[in-house]
């Protein structure tokens, strides 16, 4: 949910309008910027705000009369969705959390907003180009792990993904890189593909907390794959031979080469049968963890309600 600030005029999550209170907590009629800025809530009214707050039983700081007509702080409507933008890729972006503090940002914004810092928020921009031109520094490389450490990881767990026993190949941060910054071995691990993109800046204790509830599909994984292995391996070999079989005879349609063709379409058959299953189970296992981390990221979460 989005507020319009009655200072400034940007549109905002509802987050930078909630303080906690001493009971309830408060919903201000300015936002969190304007109030860093010196601004006083109680100067403004906000009548959406203020109706939500009566809603929610929480206190409202601003005005209770109507608003009326008055000159925002960012007049320029191009410039407010410009400074909006911006604010929002702030709020999504958790690396960007992680290395800048909430009041350091704000201060950045209000810095160009007043024309203290000639520079307005492009749209045409990157979220990183956008912080680099307001002073604002977040490193958003912080993987360094070099060739040889990887090679080390890998023969370390027999390229084997230490989460649900598959062959793997990738190195993976158990804390996300971009939550703890360490590259060192002790916080590396080998995953495969699969697990690495699933888990992505998933907390390590969280994402061995939902794999452990699932160990027999891991499991179950490990024989789909070892048998898709095999049957593709015999298809292969099976392929040759009857390119071989072709090549000697000097022919393209005989008897026999039309029951290995028959043979080998039947297999072929299995394989794609087997690995719609495995699919099938795959797709079932990244859902478990999708959800499990949506569950724990809507208890995190600071909105109004």
């Amino acid at each position: 949910m989005k507020f319009q600030c009655s200072s400034c005029g940007l549109r905002m999550n509802s987050v930078h309008f909630k303080q906690q209170g001493l009971m309830n907590p408060k919903l201000t009629s300015i936002c969190d910027i304007c109030l860093q800025r010196g601004q006083d809530a109680k100067d403004f009214a906000n009548s959406a705000v203020q109706i939500f707050a009566q809603g929610l039983l929480y206190t409202f700081v601003g005005q209770s009369a109507a608003a009326c007509e008055h000159d925002f702080l960012v007049s320029k409507k191009e410039y407010r969705k410009r400074y909006e933008a911006f604010i929002q890729d702030y709020d999504g972006n958790s690396l960007a959390q992680q290395q800048l503090s909430r009041n350091d940002f704000n201060a950045a914004v209000i810095a160009s907003e007043t024309g203290e810092n000639n520079f307005v928020p492009q749209l045409d921009l990157t979220f990183a180009d956008n912080l680099t031109q307001l002073g604002l520094k977040v490193d958003f490389q912080l993987n360094e792990v070099d060739y040889i450490d990887r090679e080390r990881i890998r023969a370390k767990y027999h390229y084997r993904c230490q989460y649900c026993g598959r062959r793997g190949r990738s190195v993976d941060h158990k804390d996300p890189v971009s939550l703890s910054h360490n590259n060192d071995l002790d916080n590396l691990i080998l995953s495969c593909q699969e697990c690495n993109r699933i888990k992505s800046n998933m907390p390590f204790n969280l994402f061995t907390q939902l794999n452990d509830q699932i160990s027999q599909i891991n499991q179950k994984l490990v024989k789909y794959e070892n048998a898709l292995a095999t049957l593709k391996g015999e298809f292969e070999e099976r392929r040759r031979k009857l390119a071989a079989t072709m090549h000697l005879k000097g022919v393209v349609n005989d008897p026999e080469l039309n029951e290995m063709r028959k043979q080998n379409k039947k297999l072929q058959d299995a394989i794609d049968s087997l690995e719609s299953d495995y699919r099938d189970l795959c797709n079932l296992r990244e859902q478990h963890f999708i959800t499990g981390w949506k569950l724990v990221e809507e208890q995190k979460k600071t909105d109004i309600i």
